[in-house]
Parts: structure tokens; sequence; C-alpha cells
């Protein structure tokens, strides 16, 4: 991309997210009036300023002062005919950064402030209470969460349905990754062992994650930024959904793809997955991307000892453990036990009287043989006509979308995952385009990308 529109892009982007990003900072957050609030510690200040409650002020104001960064860098671009580098990654980096941290830190301040289920969400609670589990030398898949401090949850959140949904506090609905992640980040002192900084770390790690795609430095950062502080894992970071990390490792996968370094690639791919279920979506146009490569044989076999390595590694503990618990937990509950939630189609379907309640049979398993799986090949096929990485990336994101469309659970949260496979699009459509024509092409990786 031409130098002179570069930060044009870049400041669009930014301008863009500042501007969606305000009027929403911080809304609809659990309904927590804790009896006392108590600040302490390096986040009490900050609870302090905050009157020692959720203070939507402080973080729209900081999101304001983001925007004028912005703007200011605009009033000055007009004057200075190129961006030096360092500042070109930096001002997205703080932007991004004024945008993410100040909600996590006050949420993670005024649960320190109080009790561990209150100014949280319970998939995160859920995933703390598991970590420990493991760093005492037991299974967290089929265990019984219902004296852990989980059940205090839903009464202190105001959520009746869910409290009314005993069988959640029986299942643990992640893979194994996630597990191992938890159970190493609450070695850290509180209130670091909050497992919203872990995820933090890893949504803000999304944007220098962009520049490891090939490609004009302006395209990467801007997409960057998008995927960093977009307003669904922006919300996910102070909330308590998990998605980051696995989105991360996803990330990696396609930039080192696009590099050349296919079995590294391989092994984020599988980290990915032992993070989230949802990237096993991913691995079949992964797979396509390869051949794309024109890889040789012997670096197929390498990846894809990789990939399983890095997968397996995290899950045989817990299958040695308990195999069926395991199944049980991942698989089994969320496609046919958890209750419906979201807007896909059995949420319409309940709506139109099609499914009696929430907790009602829904033909998920069926469905996604019937209309998913074939409109999976059908992509794939397109993808390796196309023979462009790009391809691969808008595949995944249509074929990601129509699966949580047609499954039992679609939260808003599940979005980041379609709209991270757009962004993964951009990076590889810009690394192509920039690319020789031999590489375009797909030439072989030489044995010491490897």
């Amino acid at each position: 991309m031409n130098h002179r529109y570069g930060p044009w892009l870049l400041l669009a982007t930014l301008g863009v997210l500042v501007a969606i990003t305000i009027p929403e900072l911080g809304a609809d957050p659990w309904p927590f009036m804790p009896a006392a609030v108590h600040p302490r510690g390096l986040l009490g200040p900050l609870v302090r300023v905050a009157d020692r409650e959720w203070d939507l002020g402080i973080l729209r104001s900081t999101a304001v002062l983001a925007g004028l960064l912005v703007a200011l860098a605009a009033a000055a671009t007009w004057r200075i005919r190129s961006w030096p580098r360092w500042f070109a990654i930096a001002l997205p980096v703080v932007v991004c950064g004024m945008l993410l941290v100040p909600a996590v830190l006050l949420q993670v301040g005024l649960r320190d402030a109080t009790e561990p289920w209150y100014f949280t969400n319970d998939s995160t609670y859920q995933i703390e209470i598991a970590g420990d589990l493991v760093r005492h030398g037991h299974t967290p898949y089929g265990h019984d969460y219902g004296n852990s401090g989980l059940e205090r949850f839903y009464p202190a959140a105001k959520d009746e349905e869910a409290a009314f949904d005993r069988t959640a506090r029986h299942h643990f609905a992640y893979f194994p990754g996630t597990v191992l992640t938890a159970a190493a980040w609450r070695v850290l002192p509180r209130p670091w062992d909050d497992y919203r900084v872990f995820v933090l770390l890893a949504t803000l790690a999304l944007l220098p994650a962009a520049l490891v795609f090939p490609g004009a430095l302006y395209m990467r950062l801007a997409v960057g930024s998008g995927l960093a502080a977009n307003p669904i894992l922006l919300k996910g970071a102070w909330f308590g959904t998990a998605d980051a990390p696995a989105l991360l490792a996803l990330v990696l996968a396609f930039g080192l793809l696009a590099r050349g370094r296919l079995v590294w690639a391989a092994a984020s791919l599988g980290a990915a997955l032992a993070l989230k279920q949802f990237a096993l979506v991913a691995v079949p146009f992964f797979a396509v991307m390869l051949l794309t490569k024109h890889t040789s044989r012997a670096t197929l076999y390498r990846a894809g000892a990789a990939f399983g390595g890095v997968f397996l590694a995290t899950v045989i503990p817990f299958l040695i453990a308990d195999p069926g618990a395991l199944w049980r937990d991942t698989v089994s509950y969320g496609a046919g036990t958890y209750r419906i939630v979201g807007y896909g189609l059995a949420a319409l379907l309940l709506n139109l009287g099609a499914i009696d309640d929430r907790f009602g049979n829904y033909p998920f398993v069926w469905l996604a043989l019937i209309f998913w799986l074939p409109l999976t090949a059908w992509l794939l096929w397109g993808q390796r006509r196309a023979g462009t990485l790009w391809a691969g990336a808008i595949g995944f994101s249509v074929s990601m979308f129509v699966l949580l469309f047609l499954s039992r659970v679609f939260q808003s949260s599940y979005l980041a995952w379609p709209l991270t496979g757009i962004g993964l699009a951009l990076l590889l459509a810009s690394g192509e385009r920039t690319s020789p024509p031999h590489e375009a092409a797909g030439a072989a990786p030489s044995a010491a990308a490897e």
C-alpha cells in the first residue's frame, strides 16, 4: 500500500473503532449489588476513583481521550510527509490499550474488593475453579461444581434461569488447553490471577500477531487493530468470555502458514483447538492451504505430527483420568444438553413454538450433517479451485457462521470467530498481493523455513 495513504487507512480504522466503542463500552454488565466494597491493593485507587462501582464515565472518558489522540495524529498527518515506523506501530497499540485495559482492571479491582463471585462471569469463574482443580491433581470434567462458589454467582448476578439450570454445575464445557492455561495463570498473586487478565493480554496480542503476516504495514496494523479492539472482543475481555486466547493461536497459525513456517503454523493450530472446540472448523481449510502452498509430503507429515502432538499433549491426561466425562462435558453437553441460548435457528424455533422450552430436544447433529457438512465441502472445493490462501479464510468464516447459526447455543460473543476469519482473509489477500508472482502462486517453502 502507498505510504501516502497508509496512515489514513490506519487512522480511519482507529477512528471507527473509537466511535463505535464509546457508546457501548461497559454496557450491559451483570447487575451485581454487593453488600460492601473494600478497595485494596494496586487496583484499590482505581476502585475508589470509580466510587466503588462499575463507573461507565471513567471507561468512556478514556475512550474519548483515545479518540482525541487519533484526531491529533490526523491533524499532524496533514503536515508530515510520512510517519516513522515506530509511531505507526505505537499509535494503534496505545489506542487499543486505552479501549481495552481500563474496563478489565476496574472489573478485576471490584472483584478483588468484594467476593470472587462478584464482578466476573460464570464461564470465567468456572475456568478458574477448574484450573485450581488441576493444580491440586483433580480433573475438572465430571466434577460437581455445586459447592465450589459457582452456585453463588447466579443469585449475585440475578440470573434466575441459569440458576434453575443445575446441569451447568456438573459440566465443564471448555477443552483442556483452557484448563491448563488457567492452572498456570492461577499461580499468580491476586488480583492478577483473574483469568480475564490473561484474556486481556491475548486480546491485545492480536495486534502484533497481525504483523506476522506478509503485506503492507498499514494494512496489517489496521486489520490487527480491528481484531484486537472490535466491540465483541473488547466486551469479552472485561465481561469474561474466553475466546481471545484461541483466536490468537488461530491468527498465528494462519500468519505462520503465510510466512512458510508450516510446522509451527500447524502446532499453533493445534493449540487453538486445544483452547476452543470452534477451531476444529479451521482444520480442513488449513489443510487445503497446505496443498495450495504445494507442500512436500514430508512437510505435511511433520505438520500433521505437530498439530496432533500439541493437541494430544493437552488432552491425553484428561482422557486417562476419565474419557467419558471429557466427552460428555465438552461435546455432548454443548450439542444436546445446554439450554437454548442466543439468536440462532434453535432460538427461532423456540420462539415459533416448534420447541417446547429451552431444555427441549433439538436435532443439531442432523442439521449439521444435512446442511453444514455439504456446505463446508463445497467451500473447500471452491478454495482448492481458487488456489489462494485468502479463499480458505473466507471459507472458514462462512462455515463457522453457518455452524453457529445451526447450533443449540449462539452467543453474540461467538461472532468473534467469523469476524476473525474476515480479518484473516484481508491479511492473507494483502500478503498475496504484495508477494512476488512465484510466491503468490504457492511456491514451496525452502527447507530452511521449517
